[in-house]
């Protein structure tokens, strides 16, 4: 079987955190083929999408992670699997991409790109306003400011499509500097930007949970660290071991029949104080801090899973 991962440069993967890395040795260790792939590798020639690909071996050593044992153009057709996992922005050059791999014919696609043009990150999750914190996405500042004002004068600044905590900021009323960090963020009034409310819970941890099929599979505890609003592991947040509330299964269970109408088999939720507060798909997270703080083999399991699709 083979397995392409269209995703960053495997240069720069981080090899003890990384979740895409954790599937292609996974991959590895079942005895799939792994193929590289990479956004501005696609093209389409002759009625099909092709790539220039290459296959890899991989190790969990850094700095000596990975060798490339054949670099050639193929079709994608040649792929039983390619798993969309280009990380954030979804920029003009994520959309094409995946306007390309979907002309075919080509392999299973997972996460479908249909769904992942669908659903933005931070947005997705306002389609269920009851599970989510109070929250308002818009470029005027003086609409922000006037929100802010009405959650108590503490909020939370996020843009649309980043990753990582990138961004995150928390705007409080009376700080000197709110009307600067509401210009710096909203591109002085032209870009949107989503607003929440302050949740004090973050400082007890902002729960990653892992759906699979809609069906929540693990889930790990990221804990902000002392001085630090964002609880992101790539913004220095502390994994901590954590378990599913009767709330956190309700969410899931609310945004299961929405993720698989999407062709979203993959997702991770945040969730901080009983509130969804990010629906994640293009490339979810958090494998190796599962597995780290509970034993459960994130990767294994949806390997297992995948071959399972295609048998």
């Amino acid at each position: 079987m083979r397995i392409g991962f269209l995703m960053d440069p495997l240069e720069r993967v981080r090899v003890e955190h990384d979740s895409t890395f954790a599937l292609m040795l996974e991959c590895q260790r079942r005895g799939l083929e792994i193929r590289e792939l990479r956004q501005d590798w696609l093209y389409f020639a002759d009625g099909q999408t092709c790539a220039h690909m290459r296959t890899v071996e991989v190790q969990r050593k850094p700095g000596a992670h990975f060798r490339v044992v054949g670099e050639f153009d193929a079709p994608l057709s040649e792929l039983d699997i390619l798993l969309l996992r280009k990380d954030p922005p979804v920029d003009v050059e994520f959309v094409r991409a995946t306007q390309l791999v979907e002309l075919g014919p080509g392999p299973l696609l997972i996460n479908h790109p249909g769904g992942l043009r669908a659903a933005n990150e931070k947005l997705f999750a306002l389609r269920f306003p009851d599970l989510v914190p109070p929250s308002l996405v818009s470029a005027s500042i003086t609409q922000l400011r006037a929100f802010i004002d009405a959650q108590g004068g503490d909020g939370v600044v996020k843009p649309l499509d980043g990753c990582g905590g990138q961004g995150v900021l928390r705007v409080r009323r009376g700080d000197p500097n709110l009307p600067a960090l509401l210009e710096i963020a909203t591109d002085s009034g032209r870009v949107p930007v989503m607003a929440q409310a302050y949740l004090p819970a973050v400082r007890e941890g902002d729960k990653r949970i892992i759906l699979l099929g809609g069906e929540p599979i693990g889930a790990v505890l990221r804990v902000p660290r002392e001085g630090e609003l964002r609880a992101n592991f790539a913004s220095g947040g502390i994994a901590a071991p954590t378990s599913l509330t009767a709330r956190d299964r309700e969410i899931c269970r609310r945004l299961a029949p929405a993720l698989n109408d999407l062709g979203l088999w993959f997702a991770g939720i945040d969730v901080i104080g009983g509130k969804l507060t990010e629906v994640n798909v293009t490339s979810p997270t958090c494998f190796r801090e599962i597995q780290d703080q509970s034993g459960f083999d994130v990767a294994g399991t949806f390997v297992a899973a995948l071959e399972a699709r295609i048998a």
